[in-house]
């Protein structure tokens, strides 16, 4: 069950129409997850510096059990993400972050239990 959270400070009206349907498919298939199990939110208008900059960027955290828990995962997924972002927000690397947070099932709730149980 990842989750991903996009944030940017990009006026909403840079941000493409539709971006968190694709994220969420792209993800899905970049992790290896079924998409209906994938979590998304996109927030633009963000008052955001990175390397000391408020130039256009964005930052994006991927949370799941399972699929992000080495750097070998993490640098093919890193790629494919990076290749999706740069296209969708029309920025450049350098402008984006991504934070890549291994989750356990204990830590996500889910029909009044936690994943562990289900």
């Amino acid at each position: 069950m990842p989750f991903v959270e996009l944030d940017t400070n990009l006026p909403a009206g840079r941000v493409p129409v539709g971006l968190e349907k694709r994220l969420c498919a792209a993800t899905a298939a970049i992790l290896g997850k079924p998409e209906d199990r994938v979590n998304v939110t996109v927030r633009p208008g963000l008052a955001m510096a990175m390397n000391g900059s408020a130039e256009p960027g964005a930052q994006l955290l991927v949370s799941s059990i399972g699929v992000v828990g080495t750097a070998e995962e993490n640098r093919g997924h890193s790629a494919r993400l990076f290749e999706f972002l740069t296209k969708e927000l029309d920025l450049a690397q350098d402008r984006i972050i991504i934070r890549f947070l291994p989750l356990e099932p204990w830590q996500i709730g889910k029909k009044g239990t936690v994943m562990t149980f289900l």
